[in-house]
Formats: C-alpha cells, structure tokens, sequence
C-alpha cells in the first residue's frame, strides 16, 4: 500500500524504540484490513518528552500514539483528558485525538496482560500473586490482576515507597485483594510475574530468586523482546508454565486498537 497525503498517522512513542514489535504488528494489520494508515517508532528521551509533545499534539492526520517507556507517567500529566484506568494508575500507554481535535489517553496495560493471561488458560481470580516492578506497567498490571479477583498481591521494588504506594492504591480501590509489600522470593505464589525492565538487556540480573520457583507455578514476563528472556528460561527449566511479554503486547494491541477505532484488528 502506497503512503500519500491521505494516509493517517499512528506512531509509538518511547526510548529505545529499537527493539518494539508495535510497527510490525499494526502495520501488519493495517495492510490485511486494507487500511490507508502507517505506524511508526518515534524516539523521544525522557528529558525532550515535554519539548517534543507539543509539536506531536499539533500534527493533525496523526490519529493515536502508543506510549511506551519511559513516558507513560509523564504522558499522562501532559493531557487534557484521561479514561479511567489511566485516572487510577497515574499512567497512559495510548492516545487518540478525539473528534473535537483534542487528545485523550488511557492505559491498557494492565488488562493487556490480564488478556494474555487468560487467553493462555490461566486463572486468576483467587489466585495468589507475586509481583516484582511497581512502574507505570507494574501499577496498570496490578490493578487489572485485582480487578480480576487475585486473592492476594505481594509487590516489590527496587524502591520500597512505591511497593507501599501500589500497595495502598490497592486496598482503596480493591478491598477484597490482599496487597501487601514483601521480597521477591516466588515460594507458595501460584502466579509470579515480573513487571520490571529487566531482561530487555543482555547482561540484566534475574529479577526475582528462581530457587523459589517450582512446578506448578505460573511465571509471566512483561518483556516481548526477547521473548524467552531469562526469567522465562529458568522458569521452563523447572517446569512451569510460562507466558511472555508477547502475549502481554498483543493483548494490550488489541485492546489499545478497538479503543483507536481498528475495527479487526
């Protein structure tokens, strides 16, 4: 398909942008619903994020955005307009300009895993549930998990403030979920997920113990890109289940389309 003067823009925002799978996967789509748009990866750092948003809020035929890190946060401080999970979480994973020419954002990220979750023959209502990252995703995720029913959510970070931060937000807004602070040690978790960066660099520490780990257990990464990330290949070691970030990613593609008005997608 040609691109012309009539082709609609959507674009993913973030820093890197290399390793992202979101223009394969919508422009893809856009080729098989013989839609006239393109996706592309824009570069954006962290410290221009405020510098550069202006001029994308201004560009007319661009009809959404994907947020990606670092800037689902401040994102979401740069809007007019919020939905309610990006209300609830602080965050924005995706943009659409709405019919007045304005832009509003939401956050799928949370239900987009609780998608690939689900679609993967897991259960999570009851089920108990270790969680390591308390970011902009590992917010999104622990509120879809507890929408969902998770009898229990122990949440670590790096920073502890904002463990107990998550963990507050939690009990107000999901009294029938135990949320709780503690260490990332996975022993007796039926479901263990890491919600942190690491694994998208060769070289990254494991983010929890996996001497904790043990068949039976579900073990879920956020990362897509490698998809097997080491986490993931200790996990399978050791017989347990696994799904990844790819499942997360197009959970999240999907939702975040139907919202964008991809209709098929």
């Amino acid at each position: 398909m040609d691109i012309t003067g009539a082709t609609r823009l959507f674009a993913i925002v973030g820093d890197p942008v290399a390793p992202l799978r979101s223009p394969a996967l919508f422009n893809a789509a856009f080729a098989r619903l013989r839609r006239d748009a393109v996706f592309v990866a824009i570069q954006v750092a962290a410290e221009d994020l405020a510098q550069a948003w202006p001029g994308l809020a201004a560009i007319r035929n661009l009809d959404g955005l994907v947020i990606t890190m670092p800037h689902k946060e401040g994102v979401a401080r740069l809007l007019p307009a919020l939905g309610p999970t990006a209300r609830l979480t602080g965050s924005v994973n995706t943009v659409r300009r709405r019919a007045d020419g304005g832009l509003e954002g939401e956050m799928f990220d949370g239900e987009g895993f609780r998608d690939g979750v689900e679609r993967a023959g897991h259960a999570i209502a009851g089920r108990r549930v270790l969680q390591v990252g308390c970011g902009a995703a590992g917010t999104a995720i622990a509120c879809a998990l507890a929408r969902a029913g998770a009898a229990e959510l122990a949440l670590n970070d790096v920073t502890a403030a904002r463990a107990e931060a998550l963990a507050a937000l939690l009990r107000s807004n999901f009294p029938g979920t135990r949320a709780v602070p503690a260490p990332p040690y996975p022993r007796g978790f039926d479901i263990v997920v890491n919600a942190t960066p690491l694994g998208l660099r060769a070289g990254d520490p494991l983010p929890l113990d996996a001497s904790g780990l043990a068949a039976g257990q579900l073990v879920a990464d956020v990362i897509p890109n490698p998809e097997v990330t080491p986490l993931i290949a200790a996990a399978r070691a050791l017989g347990c289940a696994t799904t990844t970030g790819r499942e997360m990613h197009e959970g999240q593609a999907r939702l975040a389309a139907a919202w964008l008005g991809i209709e098929g997608f």
